[in-house]
């Protein structure tokens, strides 16, 4: 087994592993800070059914299933390739990536996490964030960053955007404090979006140029080699 799908697999593994535990302690109903108030549902009492439900309207989410179900299919057949494998590959990483720089900086400091909570924050917030982009920059696969490949990767993102806008304008709340339309307006929480948006342009032009300095550097090594 080569050494890049191993890393794929540890990958895959620890982004499921955060996920599947923090629904677990959702599932239970104690994960009280996660929780949307009221639920999309309409029960007052955070029921499972909310509870669950809630679980899955967070960006947070999202990512850590999205790296999950990638890294586990690169595991089981390294050589996978097609347009649409691509766009998820780099919607992987970025998202996670997003997941883990918006949670630290602007997140965090307000964050009530307590006992268990502590340890899923953990995995979905800095570890799952820090190895999935270390593993993209030791394994890739290289090479599948292009502008087209960057335009469909802000479809998912842009879909979970119009989601949660859509769902919270129905309900009146909202899983992130930057997207509380009751609260900030249209207008501050449309901005912030827009923010969002073009830091993950920018973090995409990052990736693909680090993406082709790195396939520069290997080709380089192995000329040498040769």
């Amino acid at each position: 087994m080569s050494g890049k799908r191993i890393l794929y697999g540890i990958n895959g593994l620890v982004a499921g592993f955060g996920a599947l535990f923090s629904l677990t302690l959702t599932v239970l109903g104690t994960y009280p800070s996660q929780n949307t108030n009221p639920t999309s549902l309409g029960f007052a009492d955070q029921g499972l059914l909310g509870r669950v439900f809630d679980y899955f309207t967070y960006f947070t989410q999202w990512s850590n299933i999205l790296v999950a179900i990638v890294m586990l299919m690169l595991f089981a057949r390294p050589d996978r390739d097609s347009f649409w494998f691509r766009v998820f590959r780099l919607d992987s990483v970025l998202m996670i990536v997003v997941t883990g720089i918006i949670y630290n900086v602007v997140l965090a400091a307000t964050a009530n996490n307590q006992g268990l909570e502590v340890w899923t924050n953990f995995f979905l917030h800095i570890l799952t964030p820090t190895l999935t982009f270390v593993v993209w920059l030791i394994a890739g696969p290289r090479g599948w960053i292009s502008w087209r490949i960057i335009a469909a990767s802000l479809i998912l993102p842009i879909i979970w955007l119009v989601f949660a806008l859509v769902r919270g304008a129905f309900i009146g709340a909202y899983p992130y404090g930057f997207l509380d339309v009751a609260t900030y307006g249209y207008g501050t929480v449309l901005t912030n979006v827009a923010g969002i948006v073009v830091f993950a342009i920018v973090l995409c032009l990052v990736f693909w140029g680090i993406d082709a300095l790195i396939a520069r550097l290997t080709r380089r090594t192995q000329m040498a080699d040769a």
